[in-house]
């Protein structure tokens, strides 16, 4: 079993990338473009905690397809603008994209992330009409905690939620450098005091703790350049979800930040599968 100390390493993305100041300084100017060229309706409400808005970027054409973002930030940090980068490739290729943010820990528990992010996108589907978004045409992308948190929304069953809701309320997920198994994050020191996670809060939280009902296209991506942990937990999810059929993407080359920037760059296998996934040919 490895040490905390051990697990440190293994988990703590940003303590292996020098640069990763200036890797988010970048996002932040290229967001800032992005938004300056893209149309948007931003900071929509879907529920009623001040952090439970979302940004959406529509198409030119009405009845689009809809990708959904999640972003990362281990649960406590970043927000959904300073990935507006990601949106106008999938905007050019006729794919409005919507990210939502949520609460942030410590003051927002893992699972109420959960209950947020189920919020949006029940939110998004029964909003379709309005938004001029084709409701049977909504998947999920989620990088790093995002990952985790598109990955429950793959396994949820939407008509529990609420009975108006279709089951397959989802069309597919792209889930990229994600943490499916949280039992390890029990032990890991630099998390410990921001997420609160004992063994079975953990247990509950852990996309291969379920298994969607359905069998939901699923893309899986991870950096070539990530850690042991990040390249396992991508194939933990595989083998929780074998009958969920779509491709797992090497991403050669790449850590933990850059894997995520493959997902916006319209030259990259991960991007045009992920259009594949919404119906687009790349």
């Amino acid at each position: 079993m490895p040490t905390p100390e051990q697990l440190d390493r293994e988990y703590n993305a940003r303590a292996a990338i020098p640069d990763h100041p200036q890797i988010f300084a970048r996002w932040r100017e290229e967001s800032r473009a992005a938004r300056a060229e893209l149309r948007h309706e931003l900071d929509c409400h879907f529920g009623p905690a001040p952090a439970e808005t979302l940004d959406l970027y529509p198409t030119a054409a009405r009845n689009a397809p809809l990708l959904v973002f999640i972003h990362g930030g281990y649960w406590r940090s970043l927000d959904k603008q300073d990935f507006s980068f990601l949106a106008p490739a999938f905007v050019r290729a006729g794919v409005a994209v919507a990210m939502p943010n949520y609460g942030l820990a410590p003051a927002t528990s893992i699972e109420d992330m959960v209950r947020q992010m189920l919020r949006a996108l029940a939110w998004l589907h029964r909003s379709a009409p309005q938004l001029g978004i084709d409701a049977r045409r909504i998947a999920v992308a989620g990088h790093s905690a995002g990952a985790h948190l598109a990955a429950m929304m793959l396994a949820a069953d939407w008509p529990l939620m609420a009975p108006d809701l279709p089951p397959d309320l989802l069309c597919g997920a792209a889930c990229v450098s994600g943490i499916y198994d949280l039992q390890p994050l029990v032990r890991t020191p630099f998390l410990q005091q921001d997420l609160g996670l004992d063994a079975a809060t953990a247990q509950r939280l852990s996309p291969i703790a379920y298994r969607p009902k359905l069998a939901t296209p699923l893309l899986t991506a991870v950096g070539g350049e990530e850690s042991a942990e990040f390249r396992r937990q991508n194939r933990l999810l595989r083998a929780a979800w074998p009958h969920c059929p779509g491709r797992d993407l090497p991403l050669p080359g790449r850590h933990h930040l850059a894997s995520v920037e493959a997902l916006g760059a319209a030259d990259q296998p991960l991007f045009q599968a992920t259009l594949r996934l919404l119906g687009k040919a790349p």
